[in-house]
């Protein structure tokens, strides 16, 4: 069924829900209307930092994976052993932190290791879901080091300081996420993810 699905029929509704939001918050509030060409211009004008800083972190990614110390890299954290699904957490998570993108870290381990660890789910019977399921839990743990891009727009738009800020962030987005994916490793242990 999934293969079946139209694409671009997927995001149609998230469009229609933001269009929806938009007439919603006019018809609460008619006078932002007279203001409207002012505030689209500043929301596009805002969306260019989100877009560069988010371009120089996967680029950034690229030129990290363009490197040969890249390829020793992966191959050390693939020579880690154990259990598989620790193994998939643990690249994931650091290539995210190497290149400052959770996005980019996902994609770079996918692309360079998903082979590998289809063929390492289909030797250990492990569900190749729940491999996917923990490599996007895992993208989200160390992507948020002080040079990722979402932190460093963040930090723009509310003009604070890594020093004023980085705790904060690093519990939000840096330990819950790690503490979500070790417990998916263990459910996925026990197969229940």
């Amino acid at each position: 069924m999934a293969a079946t699905l139209n694409l671009p029929f997927i995001k149609f509704p998230p469009i229609l829900a933001l269009l929806s939001g938009i007439v919603v918050a006019i018809a609460i509030n008619p006078s932002i209307f007279k203001k409207l060409v002012t505030t689209i211009n500043a929301g596009a004008n805002a969306s260019l930092i989100a877009i560069i800083n988010t371009s120089a972190a996967v680029g950034f990614g690229m030129v990290v994976r363009a490197t040969p110390a890249f390829k020793a890299l992966t191959e050390a954290l693939m020579e880690l052993g154990g259990n598989p699904l620790i193994s998939i957490a643990v690249v994931v998570n650091v290539l995210a932190g190497v290149t400052g993108s959770a996005s980019g870290g996902l994609a770079i381990a996918l692309r360079a290791l998903g082979a590998e660890y289809m063929a390492i789910a289909q030797a250990t019977g492990i569900n190749p879901e729940a491999f996917h399921r923990i490599a996007s839990l895992s993208s989200g743990g160390l992507d948020t080091l002080p040079h990722n891009g979402a932190v460093l727009t963040l930090l723009a738009v509310t003009s604070l300081t890594h020093k004023e800020s980085y705790n904060d962030i690093f519990v939000v987005s840096v330990a819950v996420p790690v503490l979500a994916t070790i417990v998916a490793i263990v459910l996925g242990s026990m197969g229940l993810v």
